[in-house]
């Protein structure tokens, strides 16, 4: 009989947020498929828990599944971890998941802390729907068109930043969204210097500006849902571009005012943004 696959959380920063399930289930498995074996060494001598580590990230992702899989089909039962928080959420561990399930091997989630959850429930913006965004690309044309996507997002959007970018993170968004777009930078979440500095993207950036501690750590920026009439523009890109492609702006501008029944020159500015 096949072994089972465990998806195991745990804690972002406060070791009190260590469930004692997934202690149990960490003790109990025969092998802890674990992005960083030191660091997830450190956390489970910490908590008293003896377990066999293998390594399990981006660069071995492929081949340690192959192994992992045979563990599990030979009886074995495995626990899966990240770093930090809930497994897969922008963490290796999806192609594990999906061949268990090809192969019909039970999989189990053991839950508990995730820097998503805990930052959109603190956040004090809409989370009836939502968009988790993980890390955008880090430069280029695929960052701007990113940057420009989330701009028109009608619901809340979560996004992982490293500290190096968040300034350009924030200024890009001031740009793609207007200043006085609501955001919420939720920093180094359950641990001593953890922070939630809520206010506009402006009042962000300015804050940024002058307070160098605001970047370091664990950044998670939860952006508020775009303006309905920024989201209708989001709509019309595509066939902006169209027409943008074959006609100078002036005649594009026409025909888009046209399409919509809004003023030409409302189309126009649209047009030369793009």
């Amino acid at each position: 009989m096949a072994g089972t696959l465990f998806i195991v959380s745990t804690p972002i920063g406060n070791l009190a947020d260590f469930t004692e399930r997934a202690r149990e289930v960490l003790a109990q498995v025969d092998v802890v498929a674990a992005e960083d074996t030191r660091t997830t060494g450190r956390l489970l001598d910490s908590a008293g828990v003896r377990a066999r580590l293998l390594s399990y990230h981006d660069h071995n992702e492929e081949s340690r599944t192959v192994q992992l899989l045979e563990r599990l089909l030979d009886g074995d039962n495995v626990a899966l971890v990240s770093d930090a928080g809930t497994p897969l959420i922008s963490d290796p561990g999806y192609r594990l998941v999906k061949a268990c399930h090809e192969a019909q091997v039970p999989v189990v989630p053991v839950p508990g802390a995730s820097a998503l959850l805990a930052a959109l429930v603190v956040a004090g913006l809409p989370t009836d729907r939502f968009l988790f965004a993980g890390f955008l690309p880090a430069k280029g044309k695929a960052r701007e068109q990113a940057l420009e996507q989330l701009a028109a997002e009608p619901v809340t959007t979560v996004v992982y930043e490293s500290p190096r970018r968040l300034v350009s993170l924030v200024e890009g968004l001031c740009q793609q969204c207007g200043g006085e777009r609501q955001v919420v930078l939720c920093r180094e979440l359950t641990k001593r210097f953890e922070t939630v500095i809520s206010g506009s993207l402006a009042d962000l950036a300015a804050r940024l500006a002058t307070d160098s501690d605001q970047l370091r750590g664990e950044m998670v920026l939860v952006l508020s849902p775009a303006p309905a009439a920024r989201t209708a523009d989001a709509d019309l890109v595509p066939l902006a571009r169209l027409l943008l492609a074959e006609l100078p702006v002036s005649r594009a501008a026409r025909v888009l005012a046209q399409w919509t029944g809004r003023p030409r020159a409302e189309m126009y500015r649209m047009l030369e943004a793009l």
